[in-house]
């Protein structure tokens, strides 16, 4: 349905389509997007959303990309108003507002950024510091095996509170 619809407006270049798709049908990014790039067709690696991306996770830092792949995987999976939104050094997680990030920090390391106002820094959990001031905490990541219940309960307390 929705890809007829863009289609039908006849819109060619993928920003308008997902600008028209969020203004006129209150469509989060991420479907926005994915609509985009049905009615466009070809690589999706066109978006500069994915561009963005790709150059996160280009040199040295791309031994980390499973790490993200892991990441994306569980916050998709928190529900179907999540919103990527690819910036130059990380991806910002929306709901209703930011509720965290994910940036490839160093070639070995992924950090999770949450907002998770109020809640004490422990274990694994770290004030955020100067590290974004987007986010109150973050939960360094060296390996997928880190995805792990723990972080997984982390992202959905931030995604609950957003």
């Amino acid at each position: 349905m929705w890809v007829a619809l863009a289609k039908k407006q006849k819109l060619e270049k993928h920003g308008q389509i997902v600008s028209r798709l969020k203004s006129e049908h209150t469509l989060g990014h991420g479907y926005a997007n994915l609509i985009a790039q049905s009615v466009i067709g070809g690589s999706t690696a066109t978006t500069e959303g994915d561009d963005l991306l790709a150059a996160q996770y280009s040199g040295s830092k791309a031994a980390v990309k499973p790490i993200y792949d892991a990441l994306l995987k569980v916050v998709t999976g928190l529900g179907n108003d999540v919103e990527l939104s690819p910036q130059k050094t990380y991806v910002s997680l929306r709901r209703a507002k930011q509720f965290g990030l994910i940036q490839p920090s160093t070639a070995a390391r992924v950090d999770v950024g949450l907002n998770l106002k109020g809640v004490a820094a422990v274990g694994r959990l770290e004030d955020s510091g100067s590290v974004n001031a987007m986010v109150s905490h973050r939960v360094r990541v060296c390996s997928v095996a880190e995805v792990d219940a723990e972080l997984k309960a982390l992202l959905k307390r931030a995604y609950e509170v957003a």
